[in-house]
């Protein structure tokens, strides 16, 4: 998969609604934007399998190569979403050997506390040099990158 397509949208859940069949709901956000829809598939990675409901902050990461239909709202396939605390960022990225996002918008200052597991929860122990992470993260500095201690990291293999 390519995770460096992938776009977040961060909101506040409004509504979840069934889709065109069983498998599939609509989630509606609202951003600071306005109203975005995101089809939940059962490709659609939830992480942490947590149910997904009205009142939730979450970030949405959907793919910017597919094709989207032309409507408003805007409506996306969601590929990975994932619930956040009311303060928390998240961001997909591929890290160099450093920990430095290669578009140098963040680096990793890794914690003992710092939670490193794999998509489907499993703890890993891998290095994190040059990898795809999605990092979870509250406050930054104001060097050139930005430098964090994230909470968690979960590594995209």
């Amino acid at each position: 998969m390519a995770y460096r397509n992938f776009v977040p949208v961060i909101g506040m859940i409004v509504n979840m609604a069934r889709g065109d069949d069983c498998c599939s709901q609509m989630m509606s956000l609202r951003t600071d934007n306005g109203i975005v829809n995101f089809r939940i598939t059962p490709d659609t990675h939830v992480i942490d399998c947590r149910p997904l409901r009205a009142g939730l902050r979450v970030a949405a990461f959907y793919d910017a190569s597919l094709p989207v239909p032309l409507i408003f709202p805007p409506q996306y396939a969601a590929q990975i979403v994932t619930v956040l605390t009311r303060d928390e960022q998240v961001m997909i990225n591929e890290f160099n050997r450093n920990l430095i996002a290669t578009d140098n918008s963040l680096q990793l200052n890794i914690a003992r506390n710092t939670s490193i597991e794999t998509i489907n929860g499993q703890n890993t122990n891998c290095s994190l040099s040059n990898q795809t992470l999605l990092v979870y993260y509250t406050v930054t500095t104001r060097s050139i990158p930005p430098q964090t201690t994230p909470r968690r990291v979960i590594v995209l293999c």
